[in-house]
């Protein structure tokens, strides 16, 4: 007796299945492509058993070929060994701490202290007080680029972790990386450099000593304003791998879309920074002879307490942020002056191709009060410049006008 054909599959259950799991072309893609599949699939039972041992792709928080492209790049271009991309620069700066206050060969972090950097991001110091101080770990603020008082904080809490950025935010402070992590090596902490604001063109810090440098990706690697991510890079494969366990455990990954953003970014991150320093010099010095600023901050003047510190270690540049004083240092002058600006945009983040302006006083550190902001030397005229790729000369024509406007006779 014949057997009877196989039942042709319903019309809805063909509507799914059909077209997918095809084998990928013989051809390679010139750019990687978007991998928005949250799941994989493997040849057998074993074959899935062997994947989840051997790290292959099995589920989307765990890895993406797509975010795998980001990372491997970001690695290569800070000379470590493996990057994990995270979700938002404040998700890889919290599993970087996390990682680097992990004791050797332990799995769970039991920090003994951290040392951080009085001058840091308004976030990076909540998550300091409001997480880490608040689960019982003691933070020690001190002033990092005075190497006497680090020595003086290492030698009295031997923290385990040291915590600084490359350059500060918002007035833009150098710090030696390279002594700083010779000094906390000498008592066994890890250092974490937020290095967003220099980028891997202008310094590496792990080759400087760093153990790992964090990049709010959002900034200048992207650069165009259109996708939100961070990286954390570690110089050793015990600290990559505990960074790996706590992007899985704690869920701030990174998803495809901003992954293919963020790589596309790092292409042309040369090219622009390259021009954003150029445009940043150019108006840092001419703001130095404007009688409507009292003060500028950029670590290529002469006037910088760091220059000579700045030009010894970064390469091809000074950054792109300029932050100066008005010369009127009230709430409403910094107000006037935003306000009056046509081209520069006020959207507080930094690093894109457009110049960009903020306030200290109401972004980055409106959570401090006006006590500790004036502890810091943030005052209320303070203004912050995130210098773009534009026509320098436009630049500087919105700021002369915005500056007389904000100063009325």
């Amino acid at each position: 007796m014949e057997s009877s054909p196989a039942r042709r599959r319903g019309l809805v259950t063909r509507l799914v299945h059909e077209g997918e799991h095809a084998h990928s072309p013989a051809c390679v893609p010139t750019s990687t492509p978007i991998y928005t599949s949250s799941t994989y699939l493997h040849p057998s039972a074993a074959a899935l058993d062997e994947a989840f041992t051997t790290g292959q792709y099995v589920y989307g928080r765990y890895g993406n070929p797509t975010v795998a492209t980001f990372e491997r790049v970001m690695a290569n271009a800070e000379g470590g060994v493996a990057a994990v991309a995270f979700a938002s620069g404040m998700a890889a700066l919290h599993a970087a701490l996390l990682a680097a206050g992990t004791p050797r060969g332990e799995t769970i972090p039991k920090s003994r202290g951290i040392v951080a950097s009085r001058d840091l991001y308004g976030a990076t110091l909540m998550l300091l007080h409001d997480f880490f101080a608040a689960q019982g770990v003691t933070v020690t603020y001190v002033d990092t680029s005075n190497l006497a008082a680090l020595q003086t904080a290492l030698t009295t809490h031997r923290p385990d972790v040291v915590m600084v950025e490359q350059i500060s935010n918002p007035l833009l402070k150098v710090v030696d990386v390279e002594s700083i992590a010779k000094a906390a090596h000498e008592i066994g902490a890890r250092v974490v450099v937020d290095a967003t604001m220099t980028t891997p063109i202008l310094q590496q810090p792990l080759v400087f000593g760093a153990d790992v440098v964090v990049h709010s990706a959002t900034k200048f690697i992207g650069g165009h304003a259109d996708g939100t991510a961070g990286i954390a890079v570690a110089r050793s494969s015990m600290v990559a791998d505990s960074l790996r366990r706590y992007s899985k455990l704690l869920g701030g990954v990174l998803g495809p879309f901003e992954a293919n953003l963020m790589t596309r970014g790092v292409k042309t991150l040369a090219l622009r920074v390259r021009q954003q320093c150029a445009n940043a010099a150019a108006i840092a010095t001419w703001l130095v002879e404007q009688p409507n600023v009292a003060r500028v901050y950029y670590p290529g003047l002469a006037s910088h307490p760091e220059n000579e510190l700045a030009t010894r270690v970064f390469q091809g540049g000074f950054g792109a942020m300029v932050s100066f004083d008005l010369r009127l240092a009230t709430r409403e002058t910094a107000f006037r002056f935003v306000d009056a600006l046509r081209m520069i945009l006020p959207a507080t983040t930094l690093g894109d191709i457009y110049t960009l302006v903020t306030l200290p006083l109401i972004s980055s550190h409106r959570e401090l009060t006006p006590e500790q902001r004036q502890t810091l030397g943030i005052s209320d005229g303070l203004v912050r410049l995130s210098i773009g790729i534009e026509d320098v000369d436009d630049i500087r024509d919105d700021l002369q006008q915005a500056l007389a406007a904000a100063h009325p006779a």
